[in-house]
């Protein structure tokens, strides 16, 4: 019974963090309608599906021990976009709006890692979590890129729901940063070692909390 459990327990952890990881990304690939936010929340988009993403791989990792598994995991959350990306079509949007695996690279990296640690887990924090951190943002813009004319795409198909603020002009010079993919993949860093801790925490968690 405890076995069931915890089985149970551990893929509705996974169901849940793909599904949020999802939603993340559906909402990284509105970042084009804003345009004059654009790198703003490219940054901020590609920080949040690194931790979502690391936090459940490490997770997932750590539960089997098998390296791959987060390679696995990374193709959950593409397939489940890929899935709900169809909605894009019921609400009129074009074909140009697709996503590209952009977490496989980084879960490949993660599993490297683990594996080429031997399973260590405090390497595959460090190591693992700086790795996707930097990684992500950088395949993100090519998710990015994969879209055609995004300033034009934003006026064409207009979001009913944005607030006026958010109205899609012309992008501003000067920012305050150069470069969106540095600046995501230094902070995605950092943080990403700090989810990486949780996500092999949570295991542990886990299991206590099963065989308490």
């Amino acid at each position: 019974v405890m076995v069931w459990l915890r089985r149970c327990t551990h893929y509705l952890f996974i169901v849940v963090v793909a599904v949020n990881s999802t939603l993340l990304t559906i909402n990284a690939g509105d970042y084009i309608f804003y345009t004059d936010w654009a790198w703003t929340s490219y940054v901020i988009f590609s920080i949040s599906q690194t931790l979502m993403l690391v936090v459940g791989a490490t997770y997932y990792l750590t539960f089997t021990g098998v390296p791959g598994t987060a390679t696995y995991y990374c193709l959950i959350m593409t397939v489940y976009t890929w899935v709900a990306k169809g909605a894009w079509f019921a609400l009129g949007y074009p074909y140009d709006f697709i996503v590209t695996p952009v977490w496989l690279p980084s879960g490949m990296l993660l599993d490297l890692v683990y594996w080429a640690t031997k399973k260590n887990k405090h390497s595959l924090i460090l190591f693992g979590g700086v790795l996707v951190g930097m990684s992500l943002p950088l395949f993100n813009m090519v998710n990015l890129i994969t879209v055609a004319d995004p300033l034009g795409t934003a006026f064409k198909y207009p979001r009913p729901t944005l607030p006026p603020y958010m109205t899609p002009i012309e992008p501003q010079v000067g920012k305050f940063y150069n470069s969106p993919v540095a600046l995501g993949a230094g902070a995605g860093a950092v943080l990403s070692v700090t989810m990486a801790a949780l996500g092999c925490k949570l295991n542990t968690w886990t299991y206590r909390w099963m065989a308490a």
